[in-house]
This record gives C-alpha cells, sequence and structure tokens, in this order.
C-alpha cells in the first residue's frame, strides 16, 4: 500500500497573524531566501579569508527556541569547542526563525553558508529519503541507554546512512532524541478504539497522516501556528511533541490529558557542510571527536531534565490535567495496528529503505 490518503488539509478561515511555522517548508518568499543564502554565503566566505588573523568563525543553526532541547546541545557545544580550541574557533548560534525554516538552515548547511545545523528526519526526508525510518511507529527502543548507543554509534547510520548525506554535500555528525512524543487529547485515549472520531493534529507527512490513520483517529494536517487555536476552537481534538515544547507551547492549557504511549521519540540530526569537515584538520576532526562524544553523555541528561521539569510546572499551572502512561499491554494494541505503517514507507520510498529499517530494528532490539 502507497503512503497515500484522502485527508483533507483543513485550515481554519481566521488567520490571526502571519506565523513562521516550526514544520513548514514554504513560509518563506523565495526572494528572500535568495537573498538570504547569497548574504550568509558571502559572509561565510569572508570568515573564512580571514581565519589567519582572526578567530575561526563556525555557525551553528537549530529548528528551537532559546532554552529548548535543541538549544541546550548548540550552546553546549559552542562552550566545549570554544574551550578546546582555546578561543581559536567562535562558535554563532542561530535559533529558530533566524535563518529562515528548516529546510532552509538544511540548505544553507549543504551549501556551506552554515557549518553545523540541527534537522529533523520528517524535513531532511527531501534530502535523504531513508532518514524517515525514524517516523515509524515503536522503532526506538523503551530504553535510553538504547537509543544512545544506536543513535551514536550505529553502523547502520554512520557507515550506511551517512554515505546518502554527503552526496547531499552534508556530513551526518550525530543523532539523538529529544524526549517521547506525548500526546495531549481532550479524551482520554488507552486503546485504538479511543482515537474513533477524534481529529488529531498532524504534520503534512504521509507517514504520520497513515499513521494516526492506523490507529484509529481522524488526522488532520494544521499549520504549526494554528495548533492552539484549533485545539481551542476545536477544528482539532489532539496533537503530539514532547513535553517540553507542550510546556512552552501551552497546549496543556487547551487539552486535558497527557498520554505517554511509547510510540516514538522526537529525533534529531546534526550536520555539518561536507566539504567544510573534509578540509578541517586532523586536530580540528579529533577535537569535534571528543566533542561529540561529551555532548552523547550531555545531551541525554540534559533533555530528560527539561522534559522533567516541564511536566512539573504543567501540572503546577493545571493540577487537574491528567497524566496516562500506558502499560506495555496497551502500548502493544498501538503497536500491532500500526505495524503497516514501515512497509508502507518501504513500498513509497525504496532504495535502501527496507535494509535500513530492518538493521536499525535488530540495533535497537524492536524487531517484529
Amino acid at each position: 500500500m502507497m503512503l497515500k490518503s484522502s485527508v483533507p488539509i483543513r485550515v481554519p478561515s481566521r488567520v490571526l497573524a502571519p506565523v513562521v511555522e516550526r514544520d513548514n517548508t514554504g513560509d518563506f518568499d523565495m526572494s528572500l531566501n535568495k537573498l538570504l543564502k547569497a548574504t550568509l554565503s558571502a559572509a561565510a566566505l569572508f570568515a573564512v579569508a580571514g581565519t589567519a588573523a582572526h578567530a575561526e568563525e563556525w555557525k551553528f543553526a537549530h529548528e528551537e527556541s532559546p532554552g529548548d532541547v535543541q538549544d541546550l546541545y548548540a550552546q553546549e557545544f559552542k562552550r566545549l569547542v570554544e574551550e578546546k580550541t582555546n578561543g581559536d574557533v567562535n562558535v554563532t548560534i542561530y535559533t529558530y526563525g533566524q535563518l529562515g525554516t528548516e529546510n532552509d538552515i538544511t540548505e544553507l548547511t549543504a551549501a556551506g553558508a552554515v557549518q553545523f545545523s540541527n534537522a529533523s528526519p520528517g524535513h531532511l526526508g527531501t534530502f535523504v529519503p531513508e532518514i524517515q525510518v525514524f517516523g515509524v511507529p515503536y522503532l526506538l527502543s523503551q530504553d535510553n541507554e538504547v537509543n544512545k548507543k544506536v543513535l551514536s554509534s550505529s553502523p547502520t547510520i554512520y557507515e550506511g546512512l551517512s554515505k546518502d548525506f554527503e552526496s547531499k554535500g552534508l556530513k551526518l555528525y550525530t543523532m539523538y532524541p529529544e524526549g517521547e512524543m506525548v500526546w495531549t487529547t481532550k479524551k482520554a485515549v488507552e486503546k485504538p478504539a479511543d482515537f474513533d472520531g477524534v481529529k488529531f493534529r498532524v504534520m503534512t507527512s504521509p507517514i504520520l497522516i497513515e499513521t494516526y490513520e492506523s490507529f484509529g483517529a481522524d488526522p488532520v494536517a494544521l499549520p504549526w501556528g494554528e495548533v492552539y487555536s484549533g485545539l481551542q476552537t476545536s477544528v482539532v481534538d489532539a496533537q503530539v511533541n514532547p513535553i517540553f515544547f507542550i510546556e512552552s507551547a501551552k497546549f496543556y492549557e487547551v487539552t486535558d490529558h497527557l498520554i505517554y504511549a511509547g510510540q516514538q521519540q522526537y529525533t534529531t540530526t546534526v550536520v555539518s557542510n561536507a566539504a567544510f569537515y573534509d578540509g578541517l584538520s586532523d586536530e580540528r576532526k579529533e577535537m569535534l571527536a571528543e566533542v561529540k562524544a561529551e555532548l552523547d553523555d550531555f545531551i541525554y541528561d540534559a533533555q530528560k531534565k527539561a522534559n522533567e521539569e516541564a511536566l512539573a510546572r504543567i501540572k503546577e499551572a493545571k493540577p487537574e490535567i491528567e497524566v496516562i502512561r500506558l502499560t506495555d499491554e496497551q502500548r502493544a494494541a498501538f503497536k500491532e495496528a500500526s505495524k503497516g505503517v514501515g512497509a508502507s514507507l518501504v513500498e513509497e520510498v525504496g532504495g535502501d529503505t527496507e535494509e535500513v529499517l530492518n538493521s536499525l530494528r535488530e540495533e535497537f532490539g524492536t524487531a517484529m
């Protein structure tokens, strides 16, 4: 079965203000994109030209706001790189929206105007289609020690998928999860039948639409900037995000349940420009390997703390909200319902997708 759906994209008739959507790929005018890319490319050239007399300037762009998980990673990356190079490298961080959309910052990285950037597999799918396997439900382990090992050192990722990245001008630096994707709903959901009639907000992604259809929900593709108002006015009844983002976006204010279903973790990548990385000295590459190893431990602790603190703030702000953690038996029902999603992705994407998916399932210990 192909990853297609007849689900309409429902857009409320009233939009309060223009919003740069976190998961939108077309909000910026193309002329602005071209100007932005040209400006940054020129800036990158000047930075390279000046490295003999001044500190090297590295740009690190990510998809989130200051203080969110990707920003915690970027800030620690900056601290470690500047410390280990004794100030010979200066890292400038660009947060969400400063350099455009997620696709924009990936394109800027591939073009060499940005040295490092974050991007979720959903957005990277236009560059490396096989990376979309990370959207398959119940792929990752429920044990983050297993996830840490696989996402930081998997042969499937760093010897296989990395070649596909390099063909697009990108060097895959690392992958890490930002926390479990949590459903925020207006009704309690503990089994697929409970999703009957629930309008579940999704991005305009075939794999997400098929996933929530398989769970029994009615997927509704809604722009990011309209999710809060959509929940408030019942255009949608539910959405999914890591708990730190649910708290910062205040989605808990307009829903009644937080449901931990174990379906997926929000997984992100860090990529660098391939030519930039290849041109680094062995000393610089060794330094970056050391930074990566330290960050592999740091980010798991940091995202766990960020999500735990966010949940505590939600409970304090809304004591009546119900937190539901599905049992293994309850999760198994959703896993069974969605087991065809991986096969649909393989059929749609082709290439090495089946091999990548099966290999990762073996490494995560989630083979079906």
